[in-house]
């Protein structure tokens, strides 16, 4: 038991560590999902959308090679499941998109604002979390679980690409070689194909953050894995909430966040990757914040700009349990595993995202 609770520790202080680099990285670089979809909508610019194709890039390739090694295991991940629940990928998808936009920003951009000063992001975690909570086990939940779960496809095999090919007749390590190179190459080579995308910033942040999603797999699905617990008797993955190898996202760390913070008096609950890896996000930005002098209080204009980081904030934290992830969780460390359902929830972010755009635009000149 001892070294169970060395190991959790460990994992734990790691994944902090993991989510300092990433809130350090994506202060300096600005990176932003919600941010990069509005470049495009509104002023045509590719470059943050090109630092996320390469973030995608390096977390397929960096995760394909850990899978190659045997150091990492996709199919005990949340997102290669042989169920793909395509109406909770494509509803959560729209509805953390629509939110985000609201918001000003995904999850992550939450907590790098709260780094950064911003007390609008806090009210965003705030909801954000306890859309989270309702819906992984509260009033969101049972209608998630009623209305929106049924509506799947139960597949006889894994829903990662690689597992189609292999069901197909290919062996699946040249499946996986395969697959990973083709799309992360393909990724690598569109997101660097254009001189915007050469600068220094867009470069630092799509291999940094690739690579914080790659290390996330390394510690918990690796580092963090045991072949039987001295407890069970059975395989686990130490310090995690869903009791399988996790990286980086954030949605459902900001609800157990919150439950940890409000039930800090029960034992049971304890500081996990999830928790940790999204606190660091914040010390890592609030620490780039302050020493480049860029750390500023920052509060809402009016009611109406509170009202819309709220419904926003709920809107991301049901969008994002119903659709397993956010904008990292699925638009990174998810496609990391090639799987379907992380390609269709991001598909719907960016879409729910640029609509909401358009709206405001319209109604925006519309006042004008």
């Amino acid at each position: 038991m001892e070294q169970t609770l060395v190991s959790a520790s460990t994992i734990v202080w790691l994944a902090f560590t993991i989510g300092a680099v990433f809130g350090v990285v994506a202060h300096r670089t600005n990176f932003c999902t919600m941010g990069a979809v509005s470049d495009i909508v509104n002023m045509g610019d590719w470059s943050r959308m090109r630092m996320w194709a390469l973030a995608i890039a390096v977390a397929i390739l960096g995760t394909g090679a850990l899978q190659w090694l045997g150091l990492l295991d996709v199919s005990k991940t949340l997102y290669t499941g042989s169920r793909l629940t395509w109406l909770g990928h494509l509803l959560g998808g729209a509805c953390f998109g629509v939110g985000m936009t609201l918001a000003s920003g995904c999850g992550s951009k939450t907590l790098i604002r709260i780094g950064g000063g911003n007390l609008k992001s806090i009210v965003v975690f705030v909801f954000l979390a306890i859309g989270a909570s309702m819906t992984i086990r509260g009033l969101f939940g049972v209608w998630r679980v009623n209305l929106i779960e049924p509506f799947s496809t139960q597949l006889p095999h894994g829903q990662d690409i690689p597992a189609f090919l292999a069901a197909a007749g290919l062996e699946p390590t040249t499946a996986l070689l395969l697959v990973s190179a083709v799309i992360g190459g393909g990724l690598l080579l569109w997101s660097l194909a254009s001189r915007e995308a050469w600068r220094a910033d867009v470069l630092l942040g799509g291999i940094v953050v690739g690579a914080t999603v790659v290390a996330g797999w390394y510690v918990s699905g690796h580092i963090g894995y045991v072949a039987e617990h001295p407890e069970t008797l059975e395989e686990a993955f130490i310090a995690t909430n869903s009791g399988r190898a996790e990286s980086l996202t954030f949605v459902a760390p900001l609800a157990y966040t919150l439950e940890l913070l409000l039930l800090w008096s029960d034992t049971s609950r304890v500081v996990t990757f999830g928790i940790a890896s999204a606190l660091g996000v914040i010390a890592g930005a609030a620490a780039h914040a302050l020493l480049t002098r860029g750390f500023r209080i920052e509060g809402f204009r009016d009611s109406g700009d509170l009202v819309r980081h709220m419904v926003g904030g709920l809107l991301m934290g049901f969008g994002g349990v119903t659709a397993l992830g956010c904008t990292i969780g699925q638009g990174i460390t998810g496609l990391s595993t090639l799987a379907v359902g992380s390609v269709l929830t991001t598909a719907a972010i960016i879409a729910g995202s640029a609509v909401t755009l358009k709206i405001q635009y319209w109604l925006l000149m519309r006042e004008a």
